[in-house]
């Protein structure tokens, strides 16, 4: 009876262990690998729902990605990804913005980049490109963080992550502009997106994960 027990008291433990693995290596995980590329993830939509324009489409495909994320900086940085390129990262737009997070050249450089062919065959450095340019974005808009951050602007109530895509659109230069004068001046890239439009929809995400860093570089390393 006590060999029973014995036998029953550790096949709960070993599945644990098999399921959740060592709980000491939690801390090893690098948040810029995260991704949920390649998983197989199962929704459905009833068959009766028509979708009736392109915006709901692209809402519907964007919380296929997210909706397990939720509001994490891992939902962020995906969500984001997936309105930039559908998550590719391996794609050049007609502007030849490149990857994941269609990034120009200009910028890249800015954070160290400059083979721009290695970068787009490359998908950890693009990840890691994200980081740094959010991290150089934040703090060149620190201030104004601090300063707009819960404030009603053009309808739209500024945060955190929404200033940190709207930069990573428009550039944090022209964040500023816009903050700064509460939405009078404006940016709209050549398709049509402008920053208001990624205030709102990439509004509430916790972006605590990225440290303000002027000198933030991306590397391999």
């Amino acid at each position: 009876m006590k060999a029973r027990l014995v036998i029953f008291s550790i096949i709960p433990l070993l599945v644990f262990t098999a399921v959740f693995g060592d709980y000491s290596t939690a801390q090893e995980f690098d948040i810029c690998e995260l991704s949920v590329d390649g998983l197989e993830l199962n929704y459905s939509v009833a068959k009766q729902e028509k979708i009736q324009s392109q915006e709901e489409l692209e809402l519907l495909r964007n919380c296929m990605v997210t909706s397990d994320l939720g509001k994490s900086f891992v939902g962020f940085k995906e969500a984001l990804g997936f309105k930039e390129s559908s998550g590719d990262y391996f794609t050049v737009n007609t502007l030849g913005y490149l990857g994941k997070y269609q990034f120009g050249k200009g910028t890249l450089a800015l954070i160290g980049i400059k083979n721009t062919k290695d970068f787009l065959n490359n998908p950890k450095l693009q990840e890691r490109a994200f980081i740094a340019n959010a991290k150089r974005n934040k703090w060149i808009l620190r201030r104004d963080i601090k300063r707009f951050v819960g404030k009603i602007i053009d309808g739209v109530l500024v945060t955190e992550s929404g200033i940190l895509a709207a930069a990573h659109l428009a550039g944090p230069g022209s964040v500023k502009k816009y903050l700064r004068s509460y939405g009078a001046v404006g940016f709209t890239d050549a398709y049509g997106t402008n920053v208001r439009s990624y205030m709102r929809k990439f509004s509430g995400y916790d972006t605590s994960f990225i440290v303000a860093d002027r000198k933030a570089k991306a590397n391999l390393l």
